[in-house]
Protein backbone atom coordinates (compact mmCIF):
# COMPACT_ATOMS: atom_id res chain seq x y z
CA UNK A 1 0.00 0.00 0.00
CA UNK A 2 1.22 3.50 -0.80
CA UNK A 3 2.11 5.95 1.97
CA UNK A 4 0.26 8.87 0.37
CA UNK A 5 -3.17 9.28 -1.13
CA UNK A 6 -3.92 11.49 -4.11
CA UNK A 7 -7.39 13.09 -4.11
CA UNK A 8 -9.17 15.49 -6.45
CA UNK A 9 -10.80 18.58 -4.90
CA UNK A 10 -13.51 20.87 -6.24
CA UNK A 11 -11.93 24.34 -6.06
CA UNK A 12 -13.93 26.65 -8.35
CA UNK A 13 -17.57 26.82 -9.46
CA UNK A 14 -17.82 26.92 -13.24
CA UNK A 15 -19.72 29.50 -15.25
CA UNK A 16 -21.00 27.69 -18.32
CA UNK A 17 -18.90 24.69 -19.31
CA UNK A 18 -16.49 23.45 -16.60
CA UNK A 19 -12.75 23.41 -17.26
CA UNK A 20 -9.55 22.23 -15.58
CA UNK A 21 -9.54 25.23 -13.22
CA UNK A 22 -12.43 23.64 -11.29
CA UNK A 23 -10.22 20.78 -10.08
CA UNK A 24 -7.08 20.41 -7.97
CA UNK A 25 -5.11 17.25 -7.19
CA UNK A 26 -3.67 17.09 -3.67
CA UNK A 27 -1.72 14.56 -1.65
CA UNK A 28 -2.29 13.53 1.98
CA UNK A 29 -1.88 10.52 4.22
CA UNK A 30 -3.88 7.41 3.49
CA UNK A 31 -6.97 7.63 5.74
CA UNK A 32 -7.72 5.16 8.56
CA UNK A 33 -11.09 3.38 8.65
CA UNK A 34 -13.21 3.64 11.81
CA UNK A 35 -15.35 0.86 13.24
CA UNK A 36 -17.74 -0.44 10.59
CA UNK A 37 -15.74 1.12 7.76
CA UNK A 38 -13.54 -0.18 4.96
CA UNK A 39 -10.34 1.25 3.57
CA UNK A 40 -10.43 0.47 -0.13
CA UNK A 41 -8.06 0.92 -3.04
CA UNK A 42 -10.05 2.42 -5.89
CA UNK A 43 -9.81 0.33 -9.04
CA UNK A 44 -12.32 2.22 -11.20
CA UNK A 45 -14.03 5.56 -10.72
CA UNK A 46 -17.27 6.68 -12.35
CA UNK A 47 -17.79 10.10 -13.93
CA UNK A 48 -21.40 10.98 -14.78
CA UNK A 49 -23.33 13.90 -16.30
CA UNK A 50 -25.36 14.46 -13.11
CA UNK A 51 -22.16 15.66 -11.43
CA UNK A 52 -22.44 18.92 -13.37
CA UNK A 53 -25.50 19.76 -11.27
CA UNK A 54 -23.49 19.23 -8.09
CA UNK A 55 -21.14 22.02 -9.20
CA UNK A 56 -23.92 24.59 -8.98
CA UNK A 57 -24.56 26.58 -5.82
CA UNK A 58 -28.27 25.87 -5.97
CA UNK A 59 -30.83 23.27 -5.07
CA UNK A 60 -30.84 20.14 -7.21
CA UNK A 61 -31.82 16.51 -6.89
CA UNK A 62 -28.18 15.82 -5.91
CA UNK A 63 -26.62 17.73 -3.01
CA UNK A 64 -24.29 20.44 -4.36
CA UNK A 65 -20.57 20.21 -3.67
CA UNK A 66 -19.03 22.96 -1.56
CA UNK A 67 -15.89 24.58 -2.91
CA UNK A 68 -13.05 22.77 -1.17
CA UNK A 69 -14.84 19.40 -1.05
CA UNK A 70 -13.24 16.18 -2.18
CA UNK A 71 -14.98 15.09 -5.38
CA UNK A 72 -17.22 12.06 -4.97
CA UNK A 73 -18.58 9.37 -7.26
CA UNK A 74 -19.25 5.71 -7.73
CA UNK A 75 -16.25 3.41 -7.36
CA UNK A 76 -15.34 -0.23 -7.73
CA UNK A 77 -12.62 -0.97 -5.22
CA UNK A 78 -10.60 -3.66 -3.44
CA UNK A 79 -10.81 -3.82 0.34
CA UNK A 80 -7.38 -3.15 1.85
CA UNK A 81 -8.37 -2.98 5.52
CA UNK A 82 -11.71 -3.99 7.02
CA UNK A 83 -13.24 -2.96 10.33
CA UNK A 84 -16.43 -4.84 9.48
CA UNK A 85 -17.37 -8.48 9.83
CA UNK A 86 -19.13 -8.30 6.45
CA UNK A 87 -16.00 -7.91 4.31
CA UNK A 88 -12.42 -9.11 4.28
CA UNK A 89 -9.27 -7.67 2.77
CA UNK A 90 -9.14 -8.69 -0.88
CA UNK A 91 -12.91 -8.47 -1.43
CA UNK A 92 -14.21 -6.26 -4.25
CA UNK A 93 -17.04 -3.84 -3.52
CA UNK A 94 -18.89 -0.96 -5.16
CA UNK A 95 -20.28 2.17 -3.55
CA UNK A 96 -19.87 5.94 -3.43
CA UNK A 97 -16.28 6.92 -2.76
CA UNK A 98 -13.97 9.79 -3.58
CA UNK A 99 -11.89 10.67 -6.63
CA UNK A 100 -8.80 9.24 -4.97
CA UNK A 101 -6.35 6.36 -4.84
CA UNK A 102 -7.80 5.22 -1.52
CA UNK A 103 -11.20 5.87 -0.01
CA UNK A 104 -13.00 5.04 3.23
CA UNK A 105 -16.48 3.54 2.78
CA UNK A 106 -19.15 2.60 5.29
CA UNK A 107 -19.55 -1.18 5.07
CA UNK A 108 -23.35 -0.78 5.23
CA UNK A 109 -23.35 1.38 2.09
CA UNK A 110 -21.44 -0.89 -0.29
CA UNK A 111 -22.38 -3.95 -2.33
CA UNK A 112 -20.20 -6.93 -3.22
CA UNK A 113 -18.89 -7.30 -6.78
CA UNK A 114 -18.70 -10.62 -8.61
CA UNK A 115 -15.97 -10.51 -11.30
CA UNK A 116 -17.30 -13.82 -12.66
CA UNK A 117 -20.43 -12.09 -14.02
CA UNK A 118 -18.72 -9.15 -15.69
CA UNK A 119 -15.51 -7.15 -15.64
CA UNK A 120 -15.16 -4.65 -12.81
CA UNK A 121 -16.03 -1.48 -14.82
CA UNK A 122 -19.45 -2.93 -15.69
CA UNK A 123 -20.45 -2.45 -12.04
CA UNK A 124 -20.33 1.30 -12.64
CA UNK A 125 -22.42 1.00 -15.80
CA UNK A 126 -24.86 -1.69 -16.86
CA UNK A 127 -24.68 -3.39 -13.43
CA UNK A 128 -24.63 -0.13 -11.49
CA UNK A 129 -26.56 3.11 -11.21
CA UNK A 130 -26.93 3.69 -14.98
CA UNK A 131 -28.28 0.19 -15.55
CA UNK A 132 -30.80 0.55 -12.75
CA UNK A 133 -31.81 3.96 -14.09
CA UNK A 134 -32.50 2.41 -17.48
CA UNK A 135 -34.39 -0.51 -15.94
CA UNK A 136 -36.79 1.51 -13.81
CA UNK A 137 -37.04 4.49 -16.15
CA UNK A 138 -38.11 2.38 -19.10
CA UNK A 139 -40.19 -0.32 -17.41
CA UNK A 140 -41.87 1.74 -14.67
CA UNK A 141 -42.17 5.14 -16.38
CA UNK A 142 -42.12 4.23 -20.06
CA UNK A 143 -44.24 1.07 -19.65
CA UNK A 144 -43.30 -0.36 -23.09
CA UNK A 145 -45.65 -2.83 -24.75
CA UNK A 146 -44.81 -5.34 -27.50
CA UNK A 147 -45.08 -3.79 -30.95
CA UNK A 148 -44.62 -0.20 -29.75
CA UNK A 149 -41.87 2.16 -30.92
CA UNK A 150 -39.35 3.39 -28.35
CA UNK A 151 -37.04 6.31 -29.14
CA UNK A 152 -33.97 6.99 -26.99
CA UNK A 153 -31.82 10.13 -27.04
CA UNK A 154 -28.23 9.81 -25.85
CA UNK A 155 -28.64 6.20 -26.93
CA UNK A 156 -24.93 5.33 -27.00
CA UNK A 157 -24.40 6.43 -23.41
CA UNK A 158 -24.40 4.37 -20.25
CA UNK A 159 -28.15 4.68 -19.63
CA UNK A 160 -29.48 4.95 -23.18
CA UNK A 161 -27.69 1.86 -24.47
CA UNK A 162 -29.31 -0.26 -21.76
CA UNK A 163 -32.72 1.35 -22.27
CA UNK A 164 -32.74 0.36 -25.93
CA UNK A 165 -31.79 -3.23 -25.23
CA UNK A 166 -34.45 -3.66 -22.54
CA UNK A 167 -36.96 -2.19 -24.99
CA UNK A 168 -35.94 -4.81 -27.56
CA UNK A 169 -36.37 -7.53 -24.93
CA UNK A 170 -39.84 -6.07 -24.35
CA UNK A 171 -40.76 -6.63 -28.01
CA UNK A 172 -40.50 -3.03 -29.22
CA UNK A 173 -39.09 -1.30 -32.27
CA UNK A 174 -36.16 0.80 -30.99
CA UNK A 175 -34.67 3.95 -32.49
CA UNK A 176 -31.66 5.72 -30.98
CA UNK A 177 -30.09 9.15 -31.41
CA UNK A 178 -26.29 9.28 -31.07
CA UNK A 179 -23.50 11.61 -32.12
CA UNK A 180 -21.26 9.67 -34.53
CA UNK A 181 -21.37 6.97 -37.18
CA UNK A 182 -19.29 4.73 -34.90
CA UNK A 183 -21.92 5.08 -32.20
CA UNK A 184 -24.87 4.46 -34.50
CA UNK A 185 -23.17 1.35 -35.91
CA UNK A 186 -22.63 0.06 -32.38
CA UNK A 187 -26.31 0.56 -31.61
CA UNK A 188 -27.60 -1.27 -34.69
CA UNK A 189 -24.86 -3.85 -35.34
CA UNK A 190 -24.01 -4.85 -31.77
CA UNK A 191 -26.94 -3.91 -29.56
CA UNK A 192 -29.83 -4.72 -31.90
CA UNK A 193 -31.44 -1.29 -32.29
CA UNK A 194 -33.72 -1.23 -35.33
CA UNK A 195 -32.49 2.19 -36.42
CA UNK A 196 -30.08 4.86 -35.24
CA UNK A 197 -29.81 8.54 -36.20
CA UNK A 198 -26.53 10.46 -36.15
CA UNK A 199 -27.85 13.79 -34.95
CA UNK A 200 -24.63 15.59 -35.89
CA UNK A 201 -25.11 14.63 -39.54
CA UNK A 202 -28.89 15.16 -39.71
CA UNK A 203 -30.38 18.51 -40.69
CA UNK A 204 -34.02 17.54 -40.17
CA UNK A 205 -34.71 15.39 -37.10
CA UNK A 206 -38.40 15.19 -37.94
CA UNK A 207 -37.73 13.72 -41.37
CA UNK A 208 -35.21 11.30 -39.89
CA UNK A 209 -37.84 10.15 -37.40
CA UNK A 210 -40.41 9.70 -40.15
CA UNK A 211 -38.03 7.23 -41.77
CA UNK A 212 -36.78 5.48 -38.63
CA UNK A 213 -40.12 5.47 -36.75
CA UNK A 214 -42.80 5.49 -39.47
CA UNK A 215 -45.54 4.48 -37.02
CA UNK A 216 -44.79 7.35 -34.65
CA UNK A 217 -43.39 7.26 -31.11
CA UNK A 218 -45.05 5.47 -28.21
CA UNK A 219 -42.25 5.82 -25.64
CA UNK A 220 -39.55 8.47 -25.58
CA UNK A 221 -36.66 8.09 -23.14
CA UNK A 222 -35.01 11.50 -22.96
CA UNK A 223 -31.40 11.87 -21.84
CA UNK A 224 -30.63 14.99 -23.85
CA UNK A 225 -33.41 17.58 -24.28
CA UNK A 226 -32.97 20.39 -26.79
CA UNK A 227 -33.92 20.19 -30.44
CA UNK A 228 -34.01 16.39 -30.50
CA UNK A 229 -36.74 16.39 -27.88
CA UNK A 230 -38.60 19.16 -29.72
CA UNK A 231 -38.67 16.96 -32.82
CA UNK A 232 -39.77 13.82 -30.98
CA UNK A 233 -42.68 15.69 -29.38
CA UNK A 234 -44.14 16.25 -32.85
CA UNK A 235 -44.24 12.47 -33.46
CA UNK A 236 -45.88 11.25 -30.24
CA UNK A 237 -48.70 8.74 -30.62
CA UNK A 238 -51.92 8.55 -28.64
CA UNK A 239 -51.18 7.78 -24.97
CA UNK A 240 -47.42 8.15 -25.49
CA UNK A 241 -45.15 8.15 -22.45
CA UNK A 242 -42.07 10.36 -22.07
CA UNK A 243 -39.47 9.51 -19.42
CA UNK A 244 -37.26 12.50 -18.66
CA UNK A 245 -33.97 11.17 -17.31
CA UNK A 246 -31.48 13.88 -18.26
CA UNK A 247 -31.06 17.13 -20.20
CA UNK A 248 -27.34 17.18 -20.95
CA UNK A 249 -27.87 19.60 -23.84
CA UNK A 250 -28.64 22.27 -21.21
CA UNK A 251 -26.35 21.38 -18.29
CA UNK A 252 -23.80 24.06 -19.15
CA UNK A 253 -26.31 26.75 -20.11
CA UNK A 254 -25.91 29.90 -18.04
CA UNK A 255 -29.65 30.51 -18.43
CA UNK A 256 -32.34 28.11 -19.52
CA UNK A 257 -33.65 29.03 -22.99
CA UNK A 258 -37.39 29.42 -23.23
CA UNK A 259 -37.64 28.49 -26.89
CA UNK A 260 -40.87 27.46 -28.63
CA UNK A 261 -43.62 26.25 -26.36
CA UNK A 262 -43.96 22.48 -26.86
CA UNK A 263 -46.62 21.60 -24.30
CA UNK A 264 -49.52 21.97 -26.81
CA UNK A 265 -48.01 19.02 -28.68
CA UNK A 266 -48.90 16.82 -25.69
CA UNK A 267 -52.61 17.60 -25.76
CA UNK A 268 -53.84 15.70 -28.80
CA UNK A 269 -51.91 12.48 -28.05
CA UNK A 270 -52.73 12.81 -24.32
CA UNK A 271 -49.05 12.08 -23.68
CA UNK A 272 -47.66 11.58 -20.21
CA UNK A 273 -44.33 13.22 -19.32
CA UNK A 274 -42.63 12.11 -16.12
CA UNK A 275 -39.25 12.87 -14.63
CA UNK A 276 -37.38 10.11 -12.86
CA UNK A 277 -34.72 9.71 -10.20
CA UNK A 278 -33.29 6.26 -9.70
CA UNK A 279 -33.01 6.78 -5.93
CA UNK A 280 -36.79 6.61 -5.67
CA UNK A 281 -36.55 2.89 -6.47
CA UNK A 282 -33.92 2.04 -3.84
CA UNK A 283 -36.07 -0.60 -2.16
CA UNK A 284 -36.15 -2.52 -5.47
CA UNK A 285 -32.49 -2.22 -6.43
CA UNK A 286 -31.86 -5.85 -5.57
CA UNK A 287 -34.42 -7.13 -8.06
CA UNK A 288 -33.17 -4.85 -10.82
CA UNK A 289 -29.54 -5.78 -10.23
CA UNK A 290 -30.39 -9.48 -10.29
CA UNK A 291 -32.28 -9.19 -13.58
CA UNK A 292 -29.59 -7.04 -15.20
CA UNK A 293 -26.90 -9.52 -14.13
CA UNK A 294 -28.92 -12.36 -15.65
CA UNK A 295 -29.25 -10.51 -18.95
CA UNK A 296 -25.55 -9.64 -19.02
CA UNK A 297 -24.44 -13.17 -18.14
CA UNK A 298 -26.65 -14.64 -20.88
CA UNK A 299 -25.47 -12.13 -23.48
CA UNK A 300 -28.97 -10.68 -23.92
CA UNK A 301 -27.63 -7.26 -22.92
CA UNK A 302 -24.28 -6.05 -24.19
CA UNK A 303 -22.25 -3.25 -22.68
CA UNK A 304 -19.19 -1.14 -23.34
CA UNK A 305 -17.02 1.02 -21.15
CA UNK A 306 -14.80 3.89 -22.29
CA UNK A 307 -11.81 3.67 -19.96
CA UNK A 308 -9.52 6.62 -19.27
CA UNK A 309 -6.29 5.53 -17.57
CA UNK A 310 -4.93 7.35 -14.54
CA UNK A 311 -6.47 9.23 -11.62
CA UNK A 312 -4.66 12.34 -12.85
CA UNK A 313 -6.90 12.27 -15.94
CA UNK A 314 -10.24 12.06 -14.07
CA UNK A 315 -11.23 15.70 -14.82
CA UNK A 316 -10.56 15.17 -18.53
CA UNK A 317 -12.75 12.06 -18.46
CA UNK A 318 -15.56 14.05 -16.84
CA UNK A 319 -15.27 16.98 -19.24
CA UNK A 320 -15.30 14.56 -22.17
CA UNK A 321 -18.89 13.66 -21.34
CA UNK A 322 -20.04 17.04 -22.66
CA UNK A 323 -18.28 16.63 -25.99
CA UNK A 324 -19.55 13.08 -26.46
CA UNK A 325 -16.14 11.39 -26.23
CA UNK A 326 -17.46 8.24 -24.60
CA UNK A 327 -19.24 5.23 -26.04
CA UNK A 328 -21.13 3.41 -23.30
CA UNK A 329 -20.05 4.14 -19.74
CA UNK A 330 -17.20 6.57 -19.07
CA UNK A 331 -14.91 5.35 -16.27
CA UNK A 332 -11.44 6.10 -14.96
CA UNK A 333 -9.00 3.28 -14.23
CA UNK A 334 -7.27 4.40 -11.05
CA UNK A 335 -5.21 1.41 -9.87
CA UNK A 336 -2.65 -0.23 -12.14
Amino acid sequence: MEDTNRSWYFVERPVGEPDADCFELREADVPDPAEGELLVRVEYLSVDPYMRGRMRDSESYAEPWDVGDTLKGGVVAEVVESNSEEYDAGDFVTGEGTWADYSVLDADDVAPVDPEIADLPAYLGVLGMPGRTAYFGLLDVGEPKPGETVVVSGAAGAVGSVVGQIAKLSGCRVVGFAGSDEKTRWLTDDLGFDAAINYKETDDYGAALDEAAPDGVDVYFDNVGGSITDAVFTKLNLDARVAVCGQIAHYNDESVPTGPRKLPLLIAPRAKVQGLLVGDYATRFGKASEQLATWVASGEIGHRESVVAGLENAPDAFLGLFSGDNIGKQVVRVAE
